[in-house]
C-alpha cells in the first residue's frame, strides 16, 4: 500500500478559533476545573474555567490597551509554567498571534525569531530573560514591551487594560477564524537557520476536535495529565489546547528535575514525553533493581521480559495461562511498584519527537501503561498519526488522524496533505513551495505503510550514509538501540564516504557512577577518565554488538569513539525536544572523526577480539 486516507469526524464552521474552547468551558454551569498549580511541598491549586477566562480577558484587555492589534505577533520566551498559557490564551483572545521560544535559546537565536517575525512585544519569563530579550532586541531598532510571567507585571497589565470595555474585546477575539494564523512556531533549526511554521486556527481547532473523538478514554473531563515539555514545542502546545477542548485538568512542571515527585503529588491519567524520559523511566528502575542485589536483578529482569513478552502475546492474539500468571505474580512485585512511581493513575502515556522503538512501547504496554506513538512534525500542528490503542500495532506510528492523508513517494519519502498541515513558512515563499509538491507536504522522513495503512517510519532522507562503497545506512537503526542503553546518553552515526561506518558516543553522567560501581570500579572516576577506561569501553562494545544485530556486517558500525564530554542542548549540540544536531557534532568533533579514520580499518567481529585484548590488560580503578 502507498495511500491512506482517514475522514474527518467533525467540519467546524468557518468562524471558529481556539479561544472558542474557553468560552465553552466557562459556560458550563459546573465550572469545571482546567488546571492545577503545583506547589513544590506537593500541593496543588485548582484553577476553574470560570477564573481562567476572567483571567486571559483581563490580561487580553491589557495587551489591547498597550497597542496590539489583531495580527500582531507577541513572543513567550519562558519556561514550562501556568502563566504560560495564561500569556497564550490571552494573545489568542486578544486577536494576536503568539510566538514562542525556548528559555534556552542563545541570544541570536532570539533575535532570529523576534526578528523574523517582527514581534511586537514579549512575555519574558523571569527577570534573566527578560535581560537576553532587551540583550537580542538591542541592535534592530525595533521597540518592544516586555512583560515579565513572575513578577508584578500581570497584575498591572491587567490594571491598565480595564478600560478596554466588552465590546471591544469581543470583538478582538471573535476577528480570528479557522483561517486565520494562530500562532508561528519555528522549526529547532538543525539545518539552518529556524522557519517559521505559520499554523492557523484552523489547525489547531479540527485536529483537537477530531482527536478528542478519537481517543475519549485519555482525553476527556476529569483526566489529568502533567506537561513538562517546553511549551514552545508543537507537542507541548498541541496537549495544551485539547486539554483545553476536553476539559482536561492540566499542570505544569517547569523543571524535570520534580518530575517524579510531581507525578507521585499530582497523579495523572497520562503523560507526555519524548523517548528519551522513558527510557530514563525504564533505565533508572533496573539501575535500582541492579543496586539492589542479584536476586533484584533477576526479577527485574524476568518481569521486564514478561511485560514484553505479555505485550506481544496480547497484540498477536491472546496470552497463554502461564504466561497471564507469571504477568500476574510481576504485577504485584514490579509493575505496581513502577505506575505508583509516575503517581499511580498512569494508564496511557504518549510518545512524540522521535521514535520510541517496539521494546519499549511492549515493556510499558506490559505493565500497564499503553504508550500511544505518534509521528509528526512542527509543520503539522504535531501528530499527522497515532498509534491508538484501538490502532494497537505497537513499533509503528499507527493511521493518519481524521481528515487526513499520507503516501509514500518512489523513494519512500513520506508525503502528507489534510487539516493539520501548516499554511506555510512565513515570509519564505520559495522554501514553502519547495515544501510542498501539488498540495502534498515533503516530510523528508522515510517509512513504509503496511496492508492497513498502518505507518512505520524507517529513517530521515537527509540523514542516510552512504559510505565510499556505496552501501546505504540509516543512522537511527543503528543509533536508537546504542541509545537505549543506561550507560550511554547519546550517539551519532558517521561514515559518509567513509570506507566503513563508526559511531560517536557520549556517557550519561547520571548513570556513569551507579554503572562504574555495579562494574566494581570507582564511582567517583571522572567521566573523561571512564571514556577511556577498557572496562567501559568493553561495556560499550557489548552494547554495540547489540546494536549492530538489526543490520548486515557492512551496515554495522566497525569502530567508536567514547567522548569524555557529553552534548546537551547548552553546548549547542541537542534541540530542545533532544534531537543531536549532526552538522554540528560533526563539525566541533571533526578531530575525532579523523581518529577514528586514521586508525587500521577494522573488520566486522572486531568486537570479540577487543574484549580478548582487554582480557589481559590491568584494569585501573578497581573499589
Amino acid at each position: 500500500m502507498h495511500h491512506v486516507v482517514t475522514d474527518a469526524f467533525v467540519d467546524p464552521p468557518v468562524h471558529r478559533s481556539v479561544t472558542d474552547f474557553l468560552l465553552a468551558q466557562a459556560a458550563r454551569p459546573e465550572d469545571p476545573q482546567l488546571y492545577a498549580v503545583l506547589a513544590p511541598d506537593g500541593t496543588s491549586r485548582p484553577v476553574h474555567a470560570q477564573e481562567v477566562h476572567a483571567a486571559v480577558r483581563g490580561l487580553a484587555r491589557g495587551l489591547v490597551a498597550a497597542g496590539i492589534e489583531p495580527g500582531d505577533r507577541v513572543a513567550i520566551l519562558a519556561r514550562t509554567c501556568y502563566e504560560w498559557t495564561l500569556a497564550d490564551l490571552a494573545i489568542w483572545y486578544a486577536g494576536a498571534v503568539p510566538v514562542p521560544v525556548y528559555d534556552s535559546s542563545s541570544l541570536e537565536q532570539i533575535a532570529w525569531i523576534l526578528a523574523d517575525s517582527g514581534a511586537r512585544a514579549v512575555f519574558a519569563g523571569t527577570e534573566e530573560l527578560a535581560r537576553r530579550v532587551h540583550a537580542a532586541g538591542g541592535d534592530t531598532g525595533t521597540a518592544r514591551r516586555v512583560w515579565r510571567l513572575d513578577g508584578a507585571d500581570l497584575d498591572e497589565l491587567t490594571r491598565t487594560g480595564a478600560t478596554v470595555d466588552d465590546d471591544e474585546l469581543e470583538a478582538r477575539r471573535a476577528s480570528r477564524g479557522l483561517d486565520d494564523v494562530a500562532t508561528l512556531i519555528y522549526t529547532s533549526g538543525t539545518t539552518g537557520p529556524p522557519k517559521g511554521c505559520e499554523l492557523t486556527h484552523g489547525n489547531f481547532v479540527r485536529l483537537c476536535e477530531d482527536t478528542a473523538l478519537l481517543v475519549p478514554g485519555i482525553v476527556h473531563p476529569g483526566a489529568r495529565t502533567l506537561l513538562f515539555l517546553p511549551l514552545a514545542h508543537v507537542f507541548a502546545r498541541f496537549v495544551e489546547v485539547i486539554a483545553l477542548h476536553t476539559g482536561t485538568v492540566l499542570a505544569h512542571t517547569p523543571d524535570v528535575k520534580h518530575l517524579m515527585a510531581d507525578l507521585e503529588a499530582f497523579r495523572p491519567t497520562f503523560v507526555l514525553a519524548v523517548p528519551r524520559v522513558f527510557e530514563k523511566i525504564y533505565q533508572g528502575a533496573r539501575l535500582r533493581a541492579e543496586q539492589g542485589g542479584p536476586l533484584r536483578r533477576l526479577v527485574f529482569a524476568r518481569a521486564a521480559a514478561t511485560a514484553v513478552a505479555f505485550s506481544r502475546a496480547r497484540q498477536a492474539g491472546r496470552p497463554g495461562p502461564l504466561l497471564r500468571a507469571r504477568h500476574r505474580l510481576y504485577d504485584r512485585l514490579v509493575y505496581a511498584r513502577l505506575r505508583a512511581a509516575m503517581g499511580g493513575e498512569v494508564t496511557h502515556a504518549v510518545s512524540g519527537g522521535a521514535a520510541l522503538g517496539s521494546r519499549l512501547g511492549h515493556f510499558f504496554d506490559g505493565i500497564g501503561i499503553y504508550v500511544v506513538e505518534g509521528y509528526g512534525l512542527t509543520e503539522t500542528t504535531a501528530p499527522i498519526t497515532a498509534n491508538t490503542p484501538e490502532v494497537g500495532r505497537i513499533g509503528t506510528v499507527g493511521l493518519p488522524l481524521p481528515g487526513n492523508e499520507v503516501r509514500l513517494a518512489e523513494d519512500g519519502e513520506i508525503l502528507v496533505r489534510g487539516a493539520h498541515v501548516m499554511r506555510g513558512y512565513h515570509g519564505r515563499p520559495d522554501l514553502t513551495a519547495a515544501a510542498f509538491e501539488d498540495g502534498w507536504f515533503r516530510t523528508g522522513d522515510l517509512g513504509s505503510l503496511d496492508d492497513d495503512g498502518v505507518l512505520t517510519i524507517t529513517g530521515r532522507k537527509k540523514e542516510i550514509i552512504v559510505t565510499a562503497g556505496g552501501k546505504n545506512v540509516v543512522p537511527n537503526v543503528l543509533e536508537d538501540p546504542v541509545r537505549a542503553s543506561a550507560l550511554v546518553s547519546q550517539v551519532m552515526v558517521v561514515g559518509d564516504d567513509r570506507p566503513f561506518v563508526a559511531a560517536l558516543i557520549t556517557l550519561d553522567r547520571e548513570v556513569l557512577p551507579a554503572r562504574l560501581e555495579l562494574m566494581g570500579l570507582d564511582p567517583a572516576m571522572p567521566a573523561a577518565e571512564a571514556a577511556r577506561h577498557p572496562e567501559v569501553l568493553a561495556h560499550v562494545q557489548d552494547i554495540v554488538d547489540h546494536a549492530n544485530r538489526a543490520v548486515s556486517r557492512a551496515e554495522g558500525i566497525r569502530a567508536f569513539e567514547v567522548l569524555g564530554t557529553d552534548w546537551t542542548e547548552a553546548s549547542g549540540h541537542l534541540t530542545p525536544s533532544l534531537k543531536i544536531r549532526r552538522a554540528e557534532i560533526a563539525r566541533d568533533f571533526a578531530a575525532e572523526i579523523e581518529e577514528i579514520y586514521s586508525r587500521p580499518a577494522p573488520v566486522p567481529g572486531t568486537g570479540e577480539r577487543l574484549r580478548e585484548r582487554l582480557s589481559g590488560v590491568h584494569l585501573p580503578g578497581r573499589a
